[in-house]
């Protein structure tokens, strides 16, 4: 799990934007200041866990007493119905944090849920899943990390991680010679090049330059059989588009060794979780 310093911040601006101005008018108004409470956090739905810390947070910020334990952890695997954590605390905090927790752990475990549905697709050839910048501002790093407990791989973090030399740049640059040679020129020997083709001559072309890995994008299994095979294991092979759960088995069977899968991180669904008193 990434460190308090990085998660506390969006669990503590989730509950500000939640509580507004004057707090939580309903469990305020209701729930005596000195109740105590259990409540079970639960699965609705089969899944794989990521984000609990972050969403328990929510509770320990409101109740630093609370007191929690945890059936299964990040990276775990629940069943329907099956309890994830159980919380201890003030009624008033595990009412007013519920649904910030519920929706932190409800995003991030859909996010290591679908992205181990695609791991177990290609279980078997030598490609691994990756996640992109396609992220929900301000979650990438919790985003990222929920892919990498679903068993894939993180692709940058951000556009200062790596070069990706896309087909805007290539345009503005004139081509992927130009561009490839003015960014090799401004950065050191540890900045790693990435170039993204959409066809096999422009590849043809990458393969005279001094790239380290490149991009297939939107090719057909076919397709990415040849690409692979001209290059010849001189670069990392990437490919991206149009990767679903029916097609990521026919991609990583072409021998790429990554599939970017932009929708396991800006359109998995959430898995259902709820928290029962």
């Amino acid at each position: 799990m990434p460190t308090p310093l990085i998660f506390e911040p969006i669990v503590r601006n989730a509950l500000l934007e939640d509580l507004g101005r004057a707090g939580d008018l309903t469990t305020d108004a209701i729930v005596p200041a000195d109740t105590v409470a259990t409540a079970v956090i639960a699965a609705r739905k089969d899944g794989r866990v990521a984000g609990l810390e972050a969403a328990l947070a929510a509770f320990r910020i409101l109740d630093p007493s609370v007191e929690i334990g945890v059936e299964v952890p990040d990276g775990g695997d629940v069943r329907t119905g099956g309890t994830i954590a159980t919380v201890r605390g003030k009624a008033r905090a595990l009412l007013t944090g519920e649904r910030t927790a519920l929706n932190l752990l409800g995003r991030l475990s859909g996010i290591a849920t679908a992205t181990r549905a695609l791991v177990q697709a290609v279980e078997g050839t030598n490609a691994r899943i990756v996640c992109t910048r396609k992220t929900t501002p301000g979650l990438r790093a919790l985003e990222k990390h929920a892919v990498r407990l679903g068993g894939g791989a993180n692709h940058r973090f951000g556009l200062d991680d790596a070069i990706l030399i896309k087909d805007n740049h290539i345009a503005i640059a004139g081509g992927i010679r130009p561009a490839v040679e003015r960014a090799r020129a401004a950065v050191g020997h540890m900045v790693k090049i990435e170039v993204e083709v959409d066809t096999l001559p422009q590849l043809e072309e990458l393969l005279s330059l001094k790239a380290d890995a490149v991009l297939l994008d939107n090719m057909d299994p076919a397709t990415l059989r040849r690409a692979v095979d001209m290059v010849a294991g001189r670069m990392i092979t990437e490919a991206s588009g149009n990767v679903t759960l029916q097609t990521v088995r026919p991609i990583a069977e072409a021998g790429v060794d990554m599939i970017s899968v932009g929708w396991i991180t800006h359109s998995a669904p959430n898995l259902d979780v709820g928290l029962d008193m």
